[in-house]
């Protein structure tokens, strides 16, 4: 533990800490979860609206284990990468068979989930259970690097230097780590981001490697941001959008009209089925999985 970084960071997510509500005090770890899934390359103000929608239908991991995996493809609307939607009801069916009903708190228990990796582990180890882990999202991975190491980016893929860096700068107290986890990242996502950090609002800027060293632009391989106009990403959206308005299963001229380009939109077709996103019945129609 560095307290160099650690209390001004503890302090100022104190004062500023957005209100979110897998944050209150009432929060279920099964709401901590289902954040941390949505969460995953979507923004705050995208997800809040959701996970309020599923959090009031789905209160507790059984609720959602007990309807159709298709009910949870539905409900998860335009967040993206529909597929964190069957992890998560797959998961909810792995709470409700082994555990109870009740999310583990065990982080071995967490990373046997369906689905739950060890950034998502121990985010709910950390959130939902105040325990002392290592979490390591891109907000976090970010602002490490700039602090201690002095680069603007993190490496492209997650290293072991970054886990070892992001453990050794861990309170020994659980509950003060588990807040400073949630604190660097609040850091990352408001102050320290991406493009365009705003150092002079930063509580460490004094500390700060990266600021220190003048601010070296970054020098590594290309960073190239996703694009999604035109690709089958779209296609699979516009098609699974269809399905998760219809009433009931869909015929397939309903699904051509979305999607002008016929090779590229049976090729979403078969990977949205391949996926589990979709079920092809006999008669020739689709229809969310069921």
């Amino acid at each position: 533990m560095n307290s160099t970084y650690t209390d001004p960071i503890l302090d100022w997510y104190a004062a500023n800490a957005r209100d979110l509500p897998w944050r209150a005090p009432d929060a279920t770890p099964w709401g901590v979860l289902i954040s941390e899934i949505m969460l995953q390359q979507t923004p705050v103000v995208r997800v809040l609206p959701v996970w309020r929608a599923w959090t009031e239908r789905w209160p507790t991991p059984a609720a959602l284990a007990a309807e159709p995996s298709g009910e949870a493809v539905r409900a998860w609307g335009r967040l993206g990468y529909p597929r964190r939607a069957l992890r998560l009801h797959e998961s909810a069916r792995a709470i409700t068979d082994r555990h109870g009903g009740e999310v583990p708190s065990s982080h071995a228990d967490l990373l046997a989930l369906p689905g739950i990796g060890s950034y998502t582990a121990a985010a709910v180890a950390s959130f939902a259970f105040r325990q002392r882990h290592a979490v390591l999202d891109t907000n976090v991975r970010r602002v490490l690097a700039r602090l201690v190491s002095g680069e603007e980016y993190p490496p492209k893929a997650q290293t072991k230097a970054e886990v070892a860096l992001a453990e050794g700068l861990l309170p020994l107290d659980p509950p003060t780590a588990a807040r400073w986890a949630v604190a660097v990242m609040e850091l990352g996502a408001l102050v320290c981001t991406a493009r365009t950090p705003r150092c002079v609002d930063c509580p460490v800027l004094a500390q700060c490697t990266w600021h220190l060293k003048g601010r070296p632009a970054y020098d590594g391989p290309p960073r190239r941001g996703q694009t999604y106009t035109g690709t089958d990403r779209q296609c699979r959206g516009r098609l699974l959008a269809v399905l998760r308005d219809a009433d009931g299963p869909v015929e397939k001229p309903a699904l051509d009209v979305v999607w002008s380009d016929a090779p590229q939109r049976e090729r979403a077709l078969d990977a949205l089925i391949a996926d589990g996103l979709v079920d092809p019945l006999d008669d020739g129609r689709y229809t969310l999985p069921t």
